[in-house]
């Protein structure tokens, strides 16, 4: 949760960086001729386009605002050299942008508007900073989005750490709770749990992140606790003091001066996947939607007539996280106790399906509805299938390494379904296929499950 809080953050960041010079050239444009460059087709009468030398100056600053690390949320906060590395990236791209315009000679433009733009750029770079500042300060105090975290120890290292992250700048936090390590002291404020006491917090109900906050002599205890500490199946991290002059950028966080190391760093965190394949889902979802509305009214009208009860069957299960969510599927089934549903796996001809029921789940289409819970933002288009939170908690004790499948957000299909492991099949199979998917993710991956899905739609052997 942390690092795609991060990530975010640096997202918008970039975007508003990347769209400073575009504003900077329309300002200074409008400054000099009064013309608006980005309303007109045509400039007036002697007025080069200004499009060419904006787009060049656009490439020129992404690259050295990349160098410079202007969009680093540490950079914000940084006690000293933001201005100076500011200047530096403007006299990069300016440099860059002003011998271009010399070798040039199809086109004159206007030092003046050049210089301008130049300035403006400076000085909506320092309001963006500034303004991004302001916006994460004010979520801070206002506890918005705040990051629920558990921090492993109890003795004044952990009560330092604890409350740097209360305090911190960069993202606002709070502290749920403190775990005791054998023969620890406790000078926390706060609630302090045994080590037998965490699985408490199975399914992430409380928390986004574990930190360690041990001690340097402790460290060793990292090894014993780290087998417990995977029953909560949310990123952990360890906090590290180094001291200063010593820096780690692999798998390293930085948040506001706490340095945390990674020691189960996710796919699930990082840009591409917060992004691209977010971007992805949405596109493919807002498609499938459209393309299938007359045939998921028509299946909606099947269902009214044929049987009694509602169209669309809500059930709970456990995605990315360990968080539970509301999935939606056609009703393929008559109307049952909850506990019926929550607890017993649909078998082949089985008595409780409907007949319009029957042939959804034998062509997958009462999976439909959870293109809802991609756009919600609770599943993906391929990912790990979710499980109802009964037979997570059973697994959890049956299977190793179970839990690391909600290191990912859930599928609508999946690399064990598409394989044939689905339905009343092997668990421990289905837990090989779904973490090889894990180390391997990429959306070229993602478009060979989505078309082996499409091949086998209406063949699938343990569809029932």
């Amino acid at each position: 949760m942390i690092r795609s809080r991060l990530s975010y953050v640096r997202f918008y960041l970039r975007i508003l960086t990347l769209l400073l010079p575009a504003f900077a050239y329309f300002i200074a444009v409008k400054i000099r001729f009064g013309f608006n460059f980005f309303m007109s087709r045509t400039p007036p009468s002697g007025l080069p386009s200004y499009w060419g030398i904006l787009l060049l100056t656009t490439i020129v600053w992404t690259i050295a605002a990349e160098e410079s690390g202007l969009w680093n949320v540490e950079q914000l906060y940084a006690p000293g050299g933001k201005s100076r590395r500011l200047i530096e990236a403007l006299a990069f791209t300016y440099a860059v942008v002003m011998a271009a315009g010399f070798l040039y000679r199809q086109a004159s433009y206007s030092r003046v508007v050049i210089g301008i733009s130049a300035v403006t750029l400076f000085v909506l770079a320092t309001i963006a900073r500034i303004a991004a500042r302001v916006i994460l300060e004010f979520l801070r105090e206002n506890g918005r989005n705040e990051v629920k975290i558990l921090v492993v120890g109890t003795d004044r290292f952990a009560r330092r750490v604890g409350a740097s992250l209360l305090h911190g700048e960069v993202l606002p936090c709070k502290v749920v709770g403190f775990v005791r390590l054998p023969d620890q002291e406790v000078a926390v404020d706060g609630p302090v749990y045994e080590l037998d006491q965490i699985p408490v917090f199975t399914n992430g109900h409380s928390i986004h992140d574990v930190i360690i906050a041990l001690p340097a002599a402790r460290l060793s205890d990292v090894q014993k606790i780290a087998p417990t500490l995977e029953k909560l199946c949310v990123p952990t991290r360890v906090v590290i003091d180094l001291g200063e002059g010593v820096i780690l950028r692999d798998r390293l966080i930085d948040l506001g001066g706490i340095h945390m190391l990674d020691l189960r760093p996710t796919l699930a965190e990082t840009g591409p996947y917060l992004f691209q394949k977010r971007i992805f889902d949405v596109a493919f979802s807002m498609v499938v939607i459209l393309l299938t509305l007359p045939l998921t009214l028509a299946i909606a009208m099947a269902i009214k007539l044929t049987s009694k009860g509602p169209i669309f069957f809500a059930q709970d299960r456990v995605g990315l996280n360990g968080r539970v969510f509301r999935m939606f599927k056609f009703r393929t089934m008559r109307v049952g106790s909850q506990e019926e549903g929550d607890t017993r796996w649909t078998c082949d001809n089985d008595p409780r399906r409907t007949l319009v029921g029957t042939m959804l789940r034998k062509t997958n289409l009462d999976e439909l509805p959870q293109f809802l819970n991609v756009i919600k933002g609770d599943m993906s288009i391929v990912g790990p299938r979710p499980e109802r939170p009964f037979f997570v908690e059973r697994f959890l004790d049956e299977f190793d390494r179970y839990n690391a499948r909600h290191m990912f957000k859930a599928g609508i299909t999946g690399w064990a379904q598409v394989n044939g492991w689905r339905g009343d099949t092997s668990i421990a199979k289905r837990v090989e296929y779904d973490l090889y998917y894990l180390r391997n993710w990429s959306l070229t991956f993602d478009l060979q499950i989505i078309t082996m899905t499409v091949v086998k739609l209406f063949t699938s052997k343990n569809a029932y």
